[in-house]
């Protein structure tokens, strides 16, 4: 029975957490191509968004306040009489911290800021030029980035096994430009730029962590709040005139329902990927993001009306498999190293 109960629950967590990904990356793409319904300008989406996620962890964090303090010990007695404490039940709130804007944490997270704006801001314009179902591709160089920087940045340099992956998805990279019909050299530009960006923006998120005492919600309160100050003169300088001009678009609610749902979207998907890694692995999670992103790309085919091509297809799924085996191939490296960790943590627990 208990066991059932596990299935149900996995399944649910990767079903939801399949709905959330794919739903935010189709709406986005609503959002930032149709005149019709909505204002593509890509610097305004992106700054409502941030503007949304920051007043959703401010809530979380008032109700995150509330329920810390309800929860604690409480006294319970059994048949027998005797009196045991039992720790009362954790809120789904619990997890989240007080929201209060410091600026001098604020300037500590900044160029992790700067850096998270560039990441959000060319994914959003690589997704207003480039179809849905070469997005996965047009994004895909993340992973080479990752290794770059780590080699120049960090000093790491990386095995052979790691550089055969790499060079993988680069084939898929080149075969999925090949193959696409409608390739647009702005939004495959922008989309290495993003991959460029979401890398530094890991690196980053490793340095300036302690300033918030290691805790994610923190940072994230932090980093979209600080990405609003810096979006909102962007957009105003840039689209400013050209938002103004869709009159029909800012008085819809359908376009702000739209852009709200959006921004719930974009603070939702932190929230089920960590669900999905507790409730499987991290191994496991990226098979999960995988599996999706195949689907993604291919729903995306009937849904938009693209025309596929075998290098279009064969593009998508050479990169989605390099990308596994990249994940599998580290995961298998770090494994003796994580050994000696353990074997040293329990030799000095010993003495």
């Amino acid at each position: 029975m208990v066991c059932n109960e596990n299935v149900v629950y996995i399944t649910s967590v990767v079903i939801i957490y399949w709905v959330v990904s794919i739903t935010m990356v189709y709406l986005n793409k609503i959002l930032m191509s149709n005149e019709e319904i909505s204002i593509p300008a890509p610097l305004f989406v992106t700054w409502f968004q941030c503007l949304v996620t920051s007043i959703i962890c401010f809530v979380a964090g008032i109700m995150g306040e509330r329920f810390q303090k309800q929860e604690g010990y409480s006294r319970v007695s059994t048949k027998e009489g005797i009196e045991h404490s039992v720790r009362t039940k954790s809120s789904f709130f619990s997890q989240f911290p007080k929201t209060t804007y410091n600026i001098g944490v604020a300037l500590k997270i900044f160029p992790l800021s700067i850096v998270f704006v560039g990441m959000i801001t060319f994914n959003s314009l690589c997704l207003k030029h480039v179809e849905v179902s070469f997005y996965n591709v047009a994004r895909s160089l993340t992973i080479v980035f990752n290794v770059f920087f780590s080699w120049m940045i960090v000093k790491v340099s990386s095995s052979s096994k790691t550089i055969a992956c790499l060079m993988i998805v680069v084939a898929g990279f080149l075969i999925g430009s090949h193959g696409e019909i409608n390739f647009s050299h702005i939004g495959t530009g922008c989309g290495i730029l993003s991959s460029m960006f979401v890398s530094l923006n890991s690196i980053y998120t490793k340095k300036v962590l302690p300033a918030v005492d290691d805790n994610h919600w923190r940072l994230t309160w932090y980093n979209n709040v600080n990405a609003c100050f810096i979006i909102a003169p962007l957009a105003y300088y840039f689209e400013g005139d050209f938002v103004l001009s869709h009159p029909n678009q800012l008085e819809s609610r359908v376009f702000w329902t739209a852009m709200t749902l959006a921004g719930f979207l974009g603070f939702a998907i932190g929230i089920v990927t960590v669900l999905q890694i507790k409730a499987t692995s991290p191994l496991s999670h990226n098979i999960s993001g995988t599996a999706k992103a195949a689907f993604q790309s291919m729903l995306a085919f009937y849904i938009w009306g693209n025309d596929p091509t075998a290098f279009g297809v064969l593009g998508i799924f050479t990169v989605l498999g390099g990308s596994l085996l990249y994940t599998y191939v580290k995961m298998k490296e770090s494994q003796p190293m994580q050994s000696n960790v353990d074997v040293e943590m329990q030799s000095n627990g010993n003495k």
